[in-house]
């Protein structure tokens, strides 16, 4: 009779698998598309002809198809270091939402509950408001490099000073994380205030244009250092997909069932952390995606961890990447921040969700 009980679960979960085999694959597929038509649009046409043609050279594969030593020079170090880093940072934001969504056992929410966007805020604005005004030699040495620096060390921090608010005898209450992420959030938002109070006009419209996001800025150089914080985050959180599927039973449950609760708990803060402290550092801040991405992926291929992380890093940096296509297309040669488009296309959608749902309690 188990035997029967066990053939007829399978039975049902087939079609599920099988559909969210296909959506992981369609998505996939579609994000190799755009980014070859990505790196092929801008002030000069690339055709995609020409960009496979580029590819399969550096590949060394010889090709009939012809293309321009400009057109090359512009595919490799103009678009596709920016392509990469838009996938990146939509792929680490995105996986790091829907981590935080299975470890709070709440859809709403997102890596900035546990200070980090915030505390990189933070850091930003005092390199840019003060720091720069200070002639020591290390800062000086550090030069453009110095803002980055102190986004991804005012994340860190942030996250470091959240989770040991939450942790008291070796145990992580995650409500306490949550209401010690508010806290840390509106005590940065008050200071931030206090360096926009501070900063001149064109300090000012530095730090604005950052909060908003860009991937502008875009250099191999910046995309080797933040890659292994990205990848990490990308590769490792997926990988934590059952005991989060677990712990959405409850945390007691969890450990019944053999979870180590609180290793999972502090490996979920370390990656998030690091992963959108890198992410912060390069691209400014860029809100929805980790909020809105698994909440699409959850109305086409359910709840189920296993799927709905590695669907979150291919469908994250898709829409980063649309979104970043967008924004300097748009109103070119001018450039959008991401951000702005990002939260135009989030926001209407959020707001659909919550009129879809909410008459569900305790659920978007």
């Amino acid at each position: 009779m188990s035997t029967l009980v066990q053939w007829f679960y399978v039975w049902r979960t087939v079609p599920r698998f099988m559909s969210s085999i296909w959506v992981l694959l369609i998505l996939t597929l579609v994000l190799g598309w755009v980014m070859v038509l990505s790196v092929g649009i801008g002030a000069v046409n690339i055709p995609p002809s020409a960009v496979l043609a580029i590819f399969a050279h550096l590949l060394g594969f010889s090709t009939e198809t012809g293309h321009q030593p400009v057109q090359e020079a512009i595919l490799l170090t103009i678009r596709l270091p920016r392509v990469v880093l838009a996938v990146l940072v939509g792929a680490a934001l995105a996986v790091s939402g829907a981590a935080m969504q299975g470890l709070f056992r709440n859809p709403l929410a997102d890596p900035g509950l546990i200070g980090v966007s915030s505390g990189a805020a933070l850091a930003t604005a005092i390199a840019m408001v003060v720091l720069s005004q200070i002639t020591l030699p290390v800062i000086t040495y550090l030069g453009p490099a110095l803002v980055p620096m102190a986004a991804f060390a005012g994340g860190t921090m942030a996250t470091v000073l959240v989770y040991t608010l939450a942790t008291r005898n070796g145990q992580t209450q995650v409500t306490t994380m949550l209401l010690a992420g508010i806290a840390v959030n509106a005590l940065a938002g008050a200071i931030i205030g206090f360096m926009i109070f501070l900063a001149d006009d064109d300090q000012l419209r530095d730090l604005t244009f950052w909060t908003l996001g860009s991937l502008g800025g875009a250099m191999w150089s910046s995309i080797w250092i933040v890659l292994p914080f990205l990848l990490a985050a990308i590769l490792i959180l997926p990988a934590l997909s059952r005991g989060l599927n677990t712990i959405l039973l409850g945390e007691a449950e969890a450990r019944h069932l053999g979870v180590r609760v609180e290793l999972l708990k502090k490996t979920i803060i370390v990656f998030v952390g690091l992963a959108v402290g890198a992410a912060v550092s390069v691209s400014g801040m860029i809100g929805f995606v980790g909020l809105v991405v698994p909440h699409i992926l959850r109305l086409w291929i359910g709840p189920d961890h296993r799927f709905l992380m590695p669907g979150s890093a291919v469908l994250g940096g898709l829409l980063l990447l649309v979104s970043d296509l967008l924004a300097r297309t748009l109103a070119a040669p001018a450039e959008l921040p991401i951000g702005v488009i990002t939260a135009a296309a989030g926001a209407p959608f959020f707001l659909w969700l919550l009129l879809r749902n909410r008459d569900q309690e305790g659920y978007l």
